[in-house]
């Protein structure tokens, strides 16, 4: 198995583009049909064998309970309700306005109703899911790439988070940035933000480490790894990272921890830069936030009292 294979972003932009807009789309209907969790836990998506699942959603106050997955290897949307009823459709040759309609027939026909805001959120256009005729290229070798690299991605991140004792999300593919994430918490208030929406409040309540990939955009136009400290304390763009090609970059007045997932690439061993580049960024943000160090644990994701003092000291 190769890890991490390319996956530069002009190779698929138009696709991801689409598929972006898809995925918008589907979590929309997750977020109208699941219970609110603390920090919008309950808006990503998980991984699958196959793609990307919204989890069971639905089952209260009557409505059914159902499920829509990404088969990305079939390339298909397969909606399942939990009684049996099942449903799908391929993704090749749709619009995004296409793929809008369809679905929500598909929906109708297994009984379930569901409104959206149906317009996309942070993209760079605003045109209505239903009016988007423009996005509609979809390379199935790429789509397949894509969910191949969050595969592996979230195994790492998955690595990474055996560490951390504290109160720490899933790993979850987020929808409206099309990055994948885990979040490690402090568990101290991170104050009062009048100036935010009430998204932000809510995601960022308490303190964070996030740590995560993303696939590119205008403004970054590589893929790469990342992390942040929020609050973001001061000073911590003086601290190192590892490996050397690691940097801190300024981003909307904040600074990221980054290595471009091509330097990953390059290094001898992919998957033991990341995992050093993600202790690197954990450790500069805990240094200047002044978080405790029996969060981290040893040996990882034990927090065995009898085994923890078996284990050997550093």
């Amino acid at each position: 198995m190769e890890w991490f294979p390319a996956m530069s972003l002009d190779d698929w932009a138009d696709t991801k583009e689409t598929v972006h807009r898809f995925t918008q789309i589907v979590g929309k209907v997750r977020l109208a049909s699941s219970v609110r969790r603390n920090h919008w836990w309950n808006v990503p998506f998980h991984l699958t064998g196959r793609g990307i699942t919204t989890r069971p959603s639905g089952g209260f106050e009557g409505r059914p309970i159902f499920t829509i997955d990404f088969d990305f290897v079939g390339h298909r949307l397969i909606v399942n309700r939990l009684d049996g009823r099942s449903t799908s459709f391929g993704l090749i040759g749709h619009t995004v306005a296409s793929f809008h309609r369809t679905l929500f027939e598909v929906l109708g026909d297994l009984g379930i109703e569901v409104e959206i805001l149906a317009e996309p959120f942070g993209l760079t256009d605003d045109t209505p899911f239903a009016n988007d005729t423009r996005h509609a290229a979809y390379d199935p070798a790429m789509v397949t790439r894509y969910w191949r690299v969050l595969s592996q991605v979230s195994l790492v991140l998955d690595r990474s988070a055996a560490d951390f004792c504290g109160k720490i999300s899933p790993v979850h593919h987020f929808w409206h940035t099309f990055d994948i994430a885990v979040t490690r918490f402090s568990g101290r208030s991170a104050g009062e933000q009048p100036q935010a929406d009430p998204v932000t409040r809510e995601a960022y309540s308490k303190e964070v480490i996030s740590s995560g990939f993303w696939f590119g955009d205008d403004a970054m136009p590589w893929p790469a790894f990342y992390s942040y400290t929020a609050p973001e304390p001061a000073g911590i763009a003086e601290e190192p990272l590892r490996p050397e090609r690691a940097a801190w970059l300024l981003q909307r007045g904040s600074h990221l921890a980054v290595l471009r997932y091509d330097d990953a690439r390059a290094c001898d061993d992919p998957v033991a830069a990341v995992l050093d580049f993600l202790d690197s960024a954990y450790q500069a943000g805990a240094r200047r936030a002044r978080w405790a160090p029996e969060l981290l644990v040893a040996p990882p994701g034990t927090t065995d009292p009898v085994l923890e003092q078996e284990a050997p000291k550093p």
